[in-house]
């Protein structure tokens, strides 16, 4: 399981945010508090996040941005083409990090196993907490006329309160 963060990403009604808390652990210590862990990219129609080592998450985010580029934005074709490439380099093969990315269309999460997931729901998590992220956001989708960034702080928020990797402050980018 990657840990240290929670990242979640929704689209409503032709709006998409994504955001993410900014704590960032070492073992047991919390050494930062307001992270940025999201990033506009691809003249700013694509979001992506991040969960996992800093370090390999920045790298991975660089090489998305060249795929993104190389495709004119095409966010499915970058996405396959990063999986794959991330799976196939002996020195990228060794990354640790998920990258949870969007659109106003689609959501994907990317892994170095070479998986490119478009989740069936408008709603897609990563992280320590993405569990408790993404199970606020698919009840605050069904149940209430809330927005796409509004369901993404206060599932944060919820899921700050219960993993002890997920803080309270919340980024968020929307598109």
């Amino acid at each position: 399981m990657v840990r240290s963060t929670t990242v979640l990403a929704v689209l409503k009604e032709g709006k998409g945010a994504i955001g993410s808390d900014g704590q960032v652990t070492l073992n047991d210590t919390v050494l930062k508090q307001g992270a940025k862990k999201i990033r506009r990219l691809y003249q700013g129609r694509v979001l992506a996040g991040f969960a996992g080592s800093v370090a390999d998450s920045l790298s991975l985010l660089d090489r998305f941005e060249e795929k993104l580029n190389t495709y004119s934005g095409n966010l499915p074709r970058a996405a396959i083409e990063l999986a794959k490439l991330w799976r196939t380099d002996k020195i990228l093969r060794q990354l640790d990090a998920l990258l949870l990315t969007m659109d106003k269309n689609q959501i994907f999460i990317v892994s170095g196993k070479g998986d490119v997931i478009e989740p069936d729901e408008p709603v897609a998590a990563i992280g320590s907490g993405g569990n408790f992220a993404l199970s606020s956001a698919k009840a605050l989708l069904g149940y209430t006329d809330l927005g796409a960034e509004e369901i993404v702080r206060i599932s944060l928020q919820i899921a700050s309160e219960i993993c002890i990797y997920t803080n309270q402050s919340i980024s968020i980018e929307t598109i």
